[in-house]
């Protein structure tokens, strides 16, 4: 997926999440791509990379729509992830971070520091953060070589904002993502740090606590009334 997609993927979760689109709509690609001022080509990716998430579904042949979901559904599966990667994580830093795993971490918080450490953020930056992420997530998972985590987190990955891909942004309030994606990059420095010292406990208690940093950190961001 290009950055260009990620942001467009990640504002259409925004505006699921949000109720712009209702459990059950249909959506097409044309009125989609004019609200968001783009182009079909990128929405029709977005749709195929949603149904994937269980977000949207095949209604007939060719139509898709908003699967119907409720908030309980939505937080279950956050913390399902939660713990499955604490655990993939409390096992690696029993076993110690072997070299390989630790070069692709630390190129990630590399280049998660180049993107939100400048003054603002653009939708591109969503994008390349969103696959930085991907690959941090990964790495942690992948490193367990027997792959029943993996598999059960793929599992779940079909629920909706159950990835840890899912990241929701809202396009038009760029700061409050900026700050966001800060405390996200600050969460994988201290799971790498965890990992490097072998705190199996303490990673893990990071892993299912950064989970939930799509939604319910959310409030977080915004100006106190």
């Amino acid at each position: 997926m290009t950055s260009d997609n990620s942001s467009i993927v990640a504002a259409l979760r925004k505006r699921i999440i949000d109720g712009h689109y209702a459990p059950g709509e249909r959506l097409a690609e044309i009125p989609v791509a004019e609200a968001l001022g783009v182009s079909r080509t990128p929405v029709r990716l977005a749709f195929r990379t949603l149904e994937q998430e269980g977000l949207l579904q095949r209604v007939g042949k060719r139509a898709l729509a908003v699967r119907v979901f409720s908030p309980a559904d939505v937080q279950c599966a956050i913390e399902v992830r939660g713990v499955l990667e604490g655990l993939a994580a409390r096992l690696l830093a029993e076993r110690g971070l072997d070299p390989k795993t630790r070069v692709v971490l630390h190129d990630c918080l590399r280049e998660g520091e180049a993107i939100v450490g400048g003054e603002q953020l653009s939708e591109a930056d969503i994008g390349a953060w969103s696959e930085v992420n991907a690959r941090f997530h990964a790495a942690i998972v992948d490193a367990d070589e027997r792959r029943v985590i993996a598999d059960a987190i793929a599992r779940n990955n079909h629920l909706p904002f159950a990835s840890a891909d899912s990241i929701i942004i809202d396009r038009s309030e760029l700061e409050q993502a900026h700050q966001r994606l800060r405390m996200a990059q600050l969460h994988h420095r201290l799971v790498f740090n965890a990992l490097e010292n072998g705190e199996a406990a303490r990673v893990e208690m990071l892993m299912r606590e950064h989970a939930q940093i799509g939604l319910r950190y959310d409030k977080l961001f915004k100006p106190v009334e």
